[in-house]
């Protein structure tokens, strides 16, 4: 959604508003094409999808991603003045307090389930 609002707002800049703007090096790279990287300028990489193989570690890493892309979101909501790009963003925002919840709710209940005591029968 991210994409397609970037790509709604540049898609008619000339050359000189994209030099005006300071998006020159990016415009000679992928032109008006939206290359997912973030803010510094760094590119999206598989490395960024931190999995352990473990629940709880992994479960951990989901609620920390969830909560930067929620501050994400609100960073981009301070910085826009369009209504149109502020709606869209805040509902993302929405659902990322979501995700956050429902993978706490996972994370309790494993925890849960693992401080059970178990009872194995032997049979002779």
């Amino acid at each position: 959604m991210v994409g397609t609002i970037v790509h709604q707002l540049t898609r008619n800049l000339t050359p000189a508003e994209v030099k005006k703007g300071g998006f020159d090096d990016y415009y000679t790279d992928h032109r008006l094409g939206v290359y997912p990287q973030s803010a510094g300028g760094t590119p999206f990489s598989a490395a960024a999808l931190a999995v352990k193989g473990d629940p709880i570690a992994d479960l951990n890493e989901d609620l920390a991603a969830e909560q930067k892309a929620r501050s994400t979101y609100e960073n981009l909501i301070r910085l826009a003045d369009d209504p149109d790009v502020i709606e869209p963003l805040r509902f993302l925002r929405a659902r990322e307090i979501v995700h956050y919840q429902r993978f706490g709710e996972t994370l309790r209940v494993l925890l849960e389930d693992m401080q059970r005591k178990r009872v194995h029968v032997v049979k002779k």
